[in-house]
């Protein structure tokens, strides 16, 4: 196989309509809200410029993004759109982040403080993100937003949002997402006097938006699910919003062999063969992102499933077949063949974590192509 300069005979296919038609999903199902797309670590592995620009096309409003490297390689190709650092970001590049047009997150006094010393005379934009329970980064009290506020008055820092982030919105018992909504809401209402009055709200994640619509305020961060993936089981049960999956992993076979009953295959003879057998190799392994964990893992070929057999190498893995397959058959890791579906959410399971993990650890090493590319 030789793609754009790849040659390799494993690779990761992204559909671009899949994420089109997940943004107006959830553009449907929130009616005047904004959608902001979240592309930050490189689109959860599946590319940010180009699921960037599949999100705008279906009616995303704004690129959303962890740290300030990557909302700096958004904006080369997205001049006019606007772009938020949803993570901290160092009061030394406040003014990069001012000349290249994008939004950061504030949440300091000490912050706006510096920050106000290494502004020139351009003006920056910033949110400010409110700690409801999450615990990781945000103002805590009516009392840190006032002094953050004063902070910024007579400068070049404009507050133009405000938001949060909920912890449990994704869980089956939403007692504490409601104690996080009514802090929210208190907040805002001792607050927003003193705000702007063209803020923009958003406190909505995958999650939030797509179990409560209607408490979402101005916006919303489309995360997990614009790829096509819910962000939990009890939620992919209610099916608020109907999602297409837009990433599928392919490999080949590229030795098929037959052994014999005790033969040991892999690392540390892990495997010993309980019969005679057909065993298939596939140029993936850990070195990709494809980790030992997976062995045992049942991946498909000609719409069957067959497993990993022995530990998964480097570059490499093996596979217990039913019977001796041609060189060049394609296997399929993640995707369909006919009737036959390996989910990323299969391979979370395996590996006994969530699926927003499984695309970001498949590295650049495989290469993306991307289906119905406008």
């Amino acid at each position: 196989m030789d793609k754009a300069g790849y040659h390799r005979d494993t690779w990761i296919d992204i559909d671009l309509d899949a994420i089109r038609h997940n943004v107006r999903e959830m553009k449907k199902h929130l009616l005047d809200k904004e959608v902001f797309a979240v592309v930050k670590a490189d689109a959860y592995g599946h590319g940010e410029v180009e699921v960037a620009q599949a999100a705008l096309e279906a009616g995303a409003t704004t690129l959303a993004v962890a740290i300030l490297d990557e909302a700096l390689r958004l904006r080369k190709h997205f001049k006019e759109i606007p772009i938020i650092v949803m993570g901290w970001t160092s009061p030394d590049y406040v003014q990069l982040a001012a000349e290249n047009g994008i939004t950061l997150t504030a949440f300091q006094t000490e912050w706006i403080e510096q920050a106000k010393g290494q502004l020139e005379d351009q003006d920056l934009s910033i949110h400010l993100k409110v700690d409801t329970g999450m615990g990781r980064i945000g103002i805590r009290s009516v009392e840190e937003a006032y002094d953050v506020i004063r902070a910024c008055n007579d400068s070049n820092i404009r507050i133009t949002g405000v938001f949060t982030h909920f912890a449990t919105a994704d869980e089956e018992d939403l007692k504490y997402f409601h104690q996080q909504l009514g802090a929210f809401r208190q907040w805002l209402k001792q607050v927003k006097p003193y705000l702007p009055d063209s803020i923009t709200i958003h406190i909505g994640n995958s999650a939030a938006s797509m179990r409560f619509p209607n408490d979402m305020y101005d916006g919303v961060r489309f995360g997990i699910s614009m790829y096509g993936l819910y962000p939990s089981k009890p939620i992919k049960a209610e099916k608020p919003i109907n999602l297409k999956p837009a990433f599928a992993l392919y490999s080949k076979l590229i030795h098929v062999k037959w052994i014999h009953k005790g033969d040991a295959i892999s690392y540390g003879a892990t495997y010993r063969a309980p019969e005679d057998e057909w065993i298939g190799t596939i140029p993936i392994g850990y070195g990709d992102g494809w980790i030992r964990k997976l062995q045992n893992f049942e991946i498909q070929i000609e719409n069957q499933l067959f497993p990993i057999v022995g530990r998964i190498c480097m570059d490499q893995c093996m596979i217990k077949l039913d019977q001796r397959y041609e060189l060049g058959t394609t296997v399929t890791l993640i995707g369909s063949q006919e009737s036959s579906l390996v989910t990323m959410d299969d391979v979370a399971d395996h590996l006994e974590t969530i699926n927003y993990e499984i695309p970001c650890m498949l590295g650049e090493r495989i290469p993306r192509f991307y289906k119905n590319k406008h």
